[in-house]
């Protein structure tokens, strides 16, 4: 009986203890659902959900309710400026994941599938918050990177971007026709026929977000803006359309501090449908950089040369020709400054600062060099021809910032160049029959331009870019191929504004001031050599009398060589 009793209790010890594994693992369970449940974000087909990503934790991305008519669905997630990683998988591997600040993913739908999930993670073990948004496409809709070859994801409708100081550039896969749910894609490059993918056409086009505005809010609201089809088409601008046969490789001006949204729809012409790429962003500055960040842009040096231009240009702006000798040393210095820079960039690879000093330097000495031309020679003409070809350049930089610098025909730099030059040439020969007024209108206008570029130094203005895409393409053999392309928003009007009532106000000042007195200020060395041969020649002018500089030099040498005679009587006196 006691053997029986022993049996008895260790059994219920027993049970009571696989009683308490159960529940353990009731509560583990229970546990794994709770945490799971709080690391999922439920997605809704075309709205926009914020996420955020805990450091080294993943958000599983998930969908229901797909309709039947969708026969694939795009996924885009995006960050102001930190990585976020994209994975079919809970566990990111080559091929079924992306890390981008703008990534994206392409999910082929089954016959009977109605639900997808995805997961988010946060590479670079900060936490990571953005944006994303599932846009769904029908069978007849084109599938954007349907036909990758050279990027990871098997599908991959995103576009690549990298950046410059000079240029951006994106990168794209092909797509391919649409098909419906478990039906074989259509091969990409067996046939170029127009029943294949060689038939699409690619939309690209440009978003800019607000000027001087480096929030986050800003990105959200843009990328909202455009992540679908008919918002992109709706809001942002249409840049150009490539063929299936163009290649998927793009350069545009970079502008730092600003931020853009590159995107790409792709059209079916036969169906007349149309897909989204996932859009792209870029500020062309590093968020991360403690100098010269996007938060951080303008170097000290930078402000100190520009504030000092503008300064010298708003004098030059409205007293200019009536200081004669001060507008020819800035009108020097800009023009040796301006190629020193260009020369000494493309040479050497020295610090920016030094590179900055140095072109002060040669602009002073540019300056000086022109100014002793005048004062030595005394020919205006040629002084002024300088001064006229300063206006045509900036005249012929303001023809290509307009969209005239965009057409096809002058990414080619021998026609650029060539053109270029000839507008810059011509503008000097109104100079000849009009050498005062040209003078006192390239005072205006250049001098009203630099007080622009001055306050370009502190706050961001599109204008200033008249100039630097020019310099750009002179430092960079490569942006000719790139789009120039720039905003202009509330601050480039008031700047325009700002240009135009300067430059006209200090033409009209200089006119009026100037209607009395000669057309120029004679030269002080040509001055002096007729006055002198003016004393050589008339006889009754007393300086005619006078010796010669280097006479009266040599007889006070001879005054103090001399032996000093005493004074008094030395004849003897006659008895």
């Amino acid at each position: 009986m006691k053997t029986r009793r022993g049996g008895a209790g260790a059994g219920a010890a027993a049970g009571g203890e696989g009683g308490l594994l159960c529940l353990l693992c009731v509560v583990l369970s229970c546990l794994h659902v709770l945490h799971a449940q709080e690391n999922q974000v439920v997605f809704s087909l075309g709205t926009f959900q914020n996420v955020s990503v805990p450091v080294n934790g993943s958000v599983q991305a998930v969908v229901s309710r797909i309709p039947a008519e969708v026969a694939f669905i795009t996924l885009q997630f995006h960050t102001q400026h930190r990585n976020a990683t994209l994975s079919f998988r809970s566990v990111p591997v080559y091929g079924s994941s992306l890390t981008a600040v703008d990534s994206g993913l392409l999910f082929p739908l089954l016959s009977s599938q109605s639900s997808l999930s995805c997961y988010l993670l946060a590479p670079d073990g900060d936490p990571v918050a953005g944006t994303g948004v599932l846009l769904p496409y029908t069978s007849t809709d084109p599938v954007p990177g349907a036909c990758n070859l050279e990027f990871p994801l098997e599908n991959d409708p995103n576009i690549y971007l990298r950046y410059n100081l000079f240029e951006t550039v994106i990168r794209f896969a092909p797509a391919n026709i649409g098909h419906a749910r478990d039906v074989s894609p259509p091969a990409c490059d067996v046939d170029t026929g127009f029943s294949t993918r060689w038939r699409l056409e690619y939309d690209v086009y440009q978003y800019f977000l607000p000027e001087n505005d480096l929030s986050e809010q800003s990105l959200i609201s843009g990328i909202e803006r455009v992540a679908s089809v008919s918002s992109m088409v709706e809001n942002g601008r249409k840049l150009m359309t490539l063929s299936s046969k163009d290649h998927t490789e793009l350069s545009f001006n970079s502008i730092p501090g600003q931020g853009v949204i590159y995107s790409i729809v792709v059209r079916d012409p036969v169906s007349n449908t149309s897909a989204s790429y996932i859009p792209v962003h870029t500020y062309a500055c590093s968020f991360a950089s403690v100098l010269d960040g996007c938060t951080t842009l303008g170097r000290i040096s930078t402000k100190v040369f520009f504030t000092i231009t503008g300064l010298a240009g708003l004098f030059v702006c409205f007293l200019g020709h009536r200081f004669f000798k001060c507008e020819l040393f800035c009108m020097g210095f800009a023009f040796g400054a301006f190629f020193f820079f260009v020369l000494i960039t493309r040479t050497t690879t020295l610090d920016y600062n030094i590179r900055l000093t140095l072109t002060a330097v040669i602009g002073v000495v540019g300056g000086v060099i022109l100014v002793m031309t005048w004062w030595r020679f005394g020919s205006v003409m040629a002084c002024v021809v300088v001064v006229g070809l300063i206006l045509g350049f900036l005249v012929s930089s303001i023809v290509f910032f307009t969209p005239l610098g965009d057409l096809a025909v002058f990414r080619n730099d021998v026609v650029f160049w060539v053109t270029f030059s000839c507008i810059v040439l011509i503008v000097p020969l109104f100079f000849i029959r009009w050498p005062r007024e040209g003078n006192i209108t390239t005072c205006g206008v250049v001098g009203a331009y630099t007080v622009v570029l001055a306050v370009n130094a502190y706050t961001y203005t599109s204008l200033s870019y008249i100039t630097l895409d020019i310099l750009k393409r002179f430092l960079n053999n490569n942006f000719s191929r790139a789009f120039i392309s720039v905003p202009l928003q509330n601050i480039d009007f008031v700047m325009i504004t700002v240009w135009v009532v300067l430059a006209v106000s200090g033409i009209v000042v200089q006119l009026y001031r100037e209607r009395s007195r000669p057309f120029f200020p004679p030269s002080p060395y040509v001055m002096w050599r007729q006055e002198r041969e003016r004393r050589k020649t008339n006889v009754l002018d007393p300086s005619h009398h006078t010796p010669s500089f280097p006479a009266r030099l040599l007889a006070c040498a001879r005054q103090l060589t001399r032996h000093t005679e005493p004074a008094g009587e030395r004849t003897p006196l006659l008895l």
